[in-house]
């Protein structure tokens, strides 16, 4: 039995990794005490790489995760489009006679310390997630499609393994909340996939901005859901090349994926 289900994981390590990541998440949707697991894709990657890639692929996604090595100005944009989303839904959000969103940021220091915090955490969303849906998922799309399809295939997936958050919060069902929240998520993912690609293939890095915005937790509208919209489409538009040409390198690893019509690799 074992060896037969070792056999499927190798033959589909994507499939098995996005049912992995939904049912251990959701597992814990009926326990009051937990409710919903975000570490789901982490504990996915980590059963799903040393079936399929070994030692080599569990290296792999370590050296992804502490790959801090980047030009400076890469984490000026990791902190910083973060902070400038937030601050243009305030704007928005105030030019509209909306009024101020609830924010989460009281001081400098708090936002440090859940930056710190969340840096760190495996159980919460950025080093819960990241790990899986960049250090697994997105290599292995990106094996042999275009990042763009890449990332039009992962964030509805990541959107809908967030759907149970969205009806856990107070307020779960108003359409704000819901659809914003499912299309802010779809964006992001637009955002980590450019970012993740542009790093050389870093997980820490998406981690860190995954980080700075969950920071800040602003109030999750129209306004806030165009904003990320219109950050998506600006990358694409401006970066097309990098979205429609071969994905980089570094980022074709973990777990890899055999071009279509070709004889899967033995694993590692």
């Amino acid at each position: 039995m074992m060896s037969r289900l070792s056999s499927v994981v190798k033959r589909h390590p994507l499939i098995t990794f996005f049912v992995l990541t939904y049912a251990i998440s959701w597992t814990f949707l009926p326990i009051e005490a937990v409710r919903f697991l975000p570490s789901g894709p982490l504990f996915a990657a980590l059963i799903v790489i040393p079936i399929t890639q070994g030692w080599a692929g569990l290296k792999e996604l370590g050296s992804r995760m502490i790959r801090w090595r980047v030009r400076w100005y890469w984490y000026v944009v990791a902190i910083g489009l973060p902070l400038v989303v937030h601050l243009s839904n305030v704007g928005l959000n105030v030019a509209v006679g909306a009024g101020v969103p609830s924010l989460t940021f009281t001081s400098l220091t708090t936002f440090l310390l859940v930056f710190a915090v969340r840096l760190v955490n495996p159980a919460d969303g950025p080093l819960g997630e990241h790990p899986g849906w960049n250090g697994v998922a997105l290599p292995g799309l990106q094996a042999d499609r275009s990042p763009l399809l890449s990332a039009m295939i992962l964030a509805p997936l990541v959107a809908g393994w967030h759907l149970p958050l969205f009806f856990l919060e107070e307020g779960g069902l108003q359409p704000s909340l819901l659809v914003g929240g499912l299309v802010a998520t779809m964006a992001v993912t637009f955002w980590y996939t450019w970012l993740f690609n542009h790093t050389r293939g870093s997980v820490l890095m998406v981690v860190v901005a995954h980080s700075v915005e969950g920071s800040i937790q602003a109030e999750i509208g129209w306004i806030y859901m165009g904003v990320w919209c219109a950050v998506a489409i600006g990358l694409v538009v401006f970066d097309w090349k990098a979205w429609r040409g071969p994905a980089p390198a570094p980022a074709t690893t973990v777990p890899s994926v055999p071009p279509r019509g070709a004889t899967p690799a033995a694993p590692a």
